[in-house]
C-alpha cells in the first residue's frame, strides 16, 4: 500500500497595510485628542493677558502667507503618492523633496514669527495667553518638524530603491499624517489667529 505525501502548503503572505493603516488612524485620532485639549486650553485663556501683549501684535498678513505654504505643500504631498503609485521615483523625489521645502518654509516663518512676538514683549512665561499660544502653535511646529524629517528619509530611502509600499516608512501613511497636520493648522490658524481680530 502506497502512501500519500501531503503536499507542502507554502506559507501565505499576509497584507499588513490595512493593519499599518489602521494603526496611523489610531494614532492620529490620538492626536486628535492632545490637540483639542491644547486648543481648548487657549481658547479659556485667550483673554488673559496680564500686562503683557495679546493678538494685538499678531501679523495676519504674514501668516496667512505662512498658511498658504503649508497648505500648498499637502497638494504636493498627493502629488508625491500619486507618483509613488505610478512607480515614477523620480517624480516621487521630486514631490517629497517640493514638500519637506515647503514644511521648513513654513517653520522658517514661525521661528521668524515666535523672534518677533518675543522683541514685542510676548513670551512663555508673560502671561496665560502667551504660554497657552506658545505651547499650542509651537508643538504644532514640532508635528512639522517630525513630518519634515520623515520625508526627507522617505527621499533619501527612494534613491536607494529602498521605498516599499508594505514596511518602512511609506508613503501613503506619511501623506496621512501630514495631511493630518495641515488640517490642525487650518484649526489653529482660525482659532489662534482669525477670531482673535
Amino acid at each position: 500500500m502506497s502512501s500519500q505525501v501531503a503536499p507542502v502548503e507554502a506559507h501565505e503572505h499576509h497584507d499588513i497595510r490595512p493593519v499599518r493603516k489602521a494603526a496611523m488612524w489610531v494614532f492620529l485620532g490620538s492626536e486628535c485628542m492632545f490637540f483639542g485639549s491644547m486648543i481648548a486650553t487657549f481658547l479659556l485663556y485667550r483673554n488673559e493677558t496680564g500686562d503683557g501683549p495679546g493678538s494685538e501684535i499678531f501679523n495676519i498678513p504674514f501668516t496667512s502667507a505662512s498658511s498658504f505654504v503649508l497648505l500648498m505643500s499637502s497638494l504636493t504631498m498627493v502629488l508625491a503618492h500619486n507618483a509613488f503609485e505610478k512607480r515614477d521615483a523620480r517624480a516621487t523625489r521630486i514631490w517629497l523633496a517640493a514638500t519637506a521645502l515647503l514644511g521648513i518654509t513654513f517653520l522658517a516663518g514661525q521661528i521668524f514669527e515666535f523672534t518677533e512676538f518675543v522683541h514685542e514683549g510676548l513670551t512663555l512665561s508673560t502671561s496665560s495667553f502667551g504660554s497657552a499660544f506658545y505651547m499650542l502653535t509651537g508643538f504644532h511646529g514640532a508635528h512639522v518638524a517630525i513630518g519634515v524629517l520623515m520625508l526627507l528619509a522617505m527621499f533619501f530611502l527612494s534613491l536607494d530603491g529602498r521605498l516599499y509600499d508594505d514596511r518602512g516608512l511609506n508613503v501613503e501613511l506619511v501623506g496621512l499624517y501630514w495631511h493630518f497636520v495641515d488640517i490642525v493648522w487650518i484649526v489653529i490658524f482660525t482659532v489662534v489667529y482669525l477670531l482673535q481680530v
